[in-house]
């Protein structure tokens, strides 16, 4: 009796299967973006000019040391409490009135001894290289927040909206208004970044113990 011989599997369209398969993968899979900090370091410059030199009263310095303890302005301070500390310095409004640095728009105390107006003032991070990350985060986060309530008291008295709720709208495509509301209001977000413009300067981290 004669044997059989097995059929054979026809591999000649495999590859192109396997063809198929990656170019299905690599179109539908999602790559997860890494979040961070977004902050825009300056251009490299060749010839580099001297920094413009920042009145005191116009430099508001945060420290951080290896223990995550925070010392603002040479006074130990509470996380909790940084975030008024720093509302109240960039809003003083401390120039003379009639002045060209003088703010109209500013609500703080006018202590000729704070800064001036917004503008002028900077805020200045320093962390021990041994402060934690969540301390660091924590840090610039309350900075941050500092500058977005004082954008949405001055967008909500010229526009009627929060500068941060519109913020968010345009990064997620959620805006809702024709073409030319967009052009305005985007021209009122530049424009309340120039009243309260976001001025944080970081300091290379010190050694532990320094």
């Amino acid at each position: 009796m004669a044997r059989r011989s097995a059929p054979e599997v026809n591999a000649g369209s495999m590859a192109d299967i396997a063809f198929l398969l990656l170019i299905f993968f690599l179109v539908t899979t999602t790559m997860v973006k890494d979040k961070g900090i977004a902050r825009l370091l300056p251009p490299k410059q060749e010839n580099l000019i001297d920094p413009p030199k920042i009145k005191q009263r116009n430099l508001f310095i945060v420290l951080v040391n290896k223990d995550d303890q925070l010392l603002v302005e040479d006074n130990l301070m509470d996380l909790k409490d940084l975030r008024q500390a720093a509302i109240e310095f960039l809003d003083n409004g401390g120039a003379p009135s009639g002045s060209p640095e003088y703010c109209n728009y500013c609500r703080g105390k006018k202590d000729p001894s704070s800064s001036d107006n917004p503008d002028k003032a900077v805020i200045s991070v320093q962390n021990d290289r041994l402060t934690s990350y969540k301390m660091y985060i924590a840090v610039q986060n309350e900075l941050v927040a500092a500058y977005n309530f004082l954008r949405d008291r001055e967008s909500l008295r010229l526009y009627g909206w929060k500068f941060t709720e519109v913020k968010k709208a345009f990064a997620e495509k959620n805006f809702r208004g024709n073409k030319a509301d967009r052009v305005k209001t985007e021209e009122g977000m530049k424009e309340i970044k120039l009243l309260y413009p976001l001025k944080l300067s970081e300091a290379l981290p010190r050694k532990a113990g320094n």
